[in-house]
């Protein structure tokens, strides 16, 4: 197949390939992934469903369908697609990951810690992942385990904001003013709304 010149040229490929072969799982989830990226939601989710009945094992669509899912703030959707693409194919890290902060919104910490544990040890590049786990372990009171993740996320991308967000929040758990302070003007620094409850103890920490 020659390269498209743009989205609608590749739109166009996809149609045709489905066209000369409906039963190619690959084929609806590219025209889904091009949909998407104009906005196409409802047309890309018609394809995305059509991908996993010719393909059940395409686990990537079924985190798309979950995408779609919780744009329409439907949790209970979300989930249930990416329990079906960890069936799909056990070692999918975002599968891992997605359930793990559906959870972590519904208040299942310790689920949320199951998952995301899961998420980060299938791929230890899966930076949102690491973030998410460390905001779980701060609810648990793992205060430790919450800075070494977040810690972790910086070593993948140092100025990730919601980690140095994190960490000003632990630290000033643990009573280390100073750190808490250098974490939280990065995170501000790096344009990140910190909650005005927390700006506010670090005021106080800065005296």
């Amino acid at each position: 197949m020659t390269q498209a010149k743009n989205a609608e040229e590749f739109i166009s490929q996809q149609r045709a390939a489905i066209a000369a072969n409906p039963e190619c799982g690959n084929s609806h989830y590219n025209l889904a992934v091009a949909l998407m990226g104009q906005g196409k939601y409802d047309e890309a989710e018609k394809a995305l469903l059509e991908a996993v009945e010719n393909s059940p094992g395409l686990a990537e669509a079924y985190v798309l369908l979950g995408g779609l899912c919780l744009q329409r703030e439907d949790l209970e959707g979300c989930l249930k697609y990416n329990k079906m693409a960890i069936k799909a194919k056990p070692g999918f890290s975002e599968g891992y990951g997605n359930i793990g902060f559906i959870e972590l919104q519904r208040g299942n910490i310790d689920e949320a810690i199951k998952n995301l544990e899961r998420a980060t040890a299938f791929n230890f590049r899966y930076i949102q992942a690491f973030t998410n786990l460390a905001n779980a372990y701060l609810i648990k009171g793992r205060v430790d385990d919450s800075i070494e993740m977040n810690l972790k996320a910086l070593e993948l991308n140092s100025d990730f904001a919601p980690a140095h967000n994190n960490l000003a929040i632990s630290y000033l758990e643990k009573g280390e003013a100073g750190l808490a302070v250098e974490h939280c003007d990065k995170a501000v620094a790096l344009g990140y709304e910190v909650a005005p409850e927390i700006l506010k103890e670090i005021d106080a920490a800065r005296k």
